[in-house]
């Protein structure tokens, strides 16, 4: 999980916590850059954290989060200066780069980088490469890790070993169609499944075909060391103890429209979902329950100095009943998998949203 901190115009700091799959967005959003209608009027984002979150239950009663690591580990094609400004600040030293593309200066490149491939170079398998190759210079899956004190949005608070407390848990998945642009659950139990159910299209970064719907449960699939039905179990259980939880969430910055492009800007626009999500968290931000959670009113959102038509908007936070009842037979064919060690708990929340969305 990436660890964030977002700064108010008034000096107060709110983390959030994001587990995103591989290639989704979360070494993005850890470095995030204020747009600059929102940076000019006071709010900052500080990084604490880009991909691991160690967390506990702090004497107040909340989860607090700290970064057990020293540097910071992502994928590099497509990464660049509008993408992720601060990665690329971060990396200009003492980074080690793999699978990329060696130029003759001995520097690197990486598909994405910029639009001026070298006219001559070694690939990620050690082969000469041109442009007319034919293939990509640097693998799908390359990657960099550089010191976190390097990195120009570096929180104050990265290395203080009490940690920063949670607000806000954040899942995040790649869909084109089903998940609206953000969403809350309705209470932890809710949240649970929510991260239980989490789908995203693939990418080259995660193995197997692109663009396959593969179910990643909290982001944690490849990582997990044991039964994800005892993982789920675990969420429970630490719920029954947070007696000041955070909400949880769940984004998707990849909504398409019939002609395949984005409609969400993303990037460093993305702070304008955050701002809806803390505003959540203290008890105010605008919402319409729907079956999966609750979803912004189209007027919830901080849309000042985007060029965004309502209907837009409309469609970014639209729930297709007729769209989650289809997930609904894939979320339990991904269940059936884990027998009895999976916990009641999440098939009562799956009859739930059956009910809800009249299925």
């Amino acid at each position: 999980m990436l660890i964030l901190g977002i700064e108010d115009p008034q000096g107060k700091v709110s983390y959030v916590t994001g587990a995103f799959p591989s290639a989704c967005g979360k070494t993005n959003l850890a470095m995030l850059v204020p747009p600059s209608l929102l940076a000019q009027k006071g709010y900052k984002a500080w990084t604490v954290g880009d991909d691991i979150a160690w967390m506990r239950i702090g004497e107040d009663g909340r989860l607090w989060a700290v970064n057990p690591e020293a540097g910071f580990f992502g994928v590099l094609p497509g990464t660049n200066m509008k993408t992720n400004p601060n990665a690329m600040a971060t990396m200009q030293k003492n980074t080690i780069f793999t699978n990329v593309l060696e130029k003759m200066d001995g520097t690197v490149w990486w598909e994405g980088l910029d639009k001026n491939p070298p006219e001559y170079g070694i690939d990620w398998k050690g082969d000469p490469w041109t442009p007319e190759s034919g293939e990509p210079g640097a693998y799908p899956n390359s990657r960099f890790t550089a010191p976190a004190r390097q990195c120009p949005s570096i929180s104050p608070e990265w290395q203080n070993p009490q940690g920063v407390p949670i607000s806000a848990i954040i899942f995040g998945g790649r869909r084109a169609k089903v998940a609206p642009l953000v969403y809350q659950s309705l209470n932890w139990q809710h949240g649970v499944f929510v991260g239980a159910t989490m789908a995203s299209e693939t990418t080259a970064a995660a193995s197997g075909a692109v663009g396959v719907v593969r179910r990643d449960p909290m982001a944690m699939l490849p990582f997990c060391g044991y039964n994800m039905g005892d993982y789920y179990q675990h969420w429970l259980e630490m719920g029954k103890k947070i007696t000041n939880p955070p909400k949880i969430f769940h984004v998707n910055w990849f909504r398409t429209n019939e002609e395949g492009k984005f409609i969400w800007p993303g990037f460093g626009e993305n702070l304008r979902v955050l701002k809806w999500i803390l505003s959540r968290c203290e008890g105010k931000g605008k919402a319409v329950e729907t079956p999966i959670g609750y979803t912004p009113t189209v007027d919830a959102l901080d849309l000042e100095g985007l060029d965004l038509p309502p209907e837009t908007v409309g469609e970014l936070l639209k729930v297709d009943n007729e769209a989650w009842k289809e997930e609904l037979d894939g979320m339990l064919a991904f269940f059936k998998q884990f027998g009895d060690r999976l916990p009641k708990e999440i098939m009562d929340e799956y009859n739930g949203l059956k009910n809800r969305l009249g299925g």
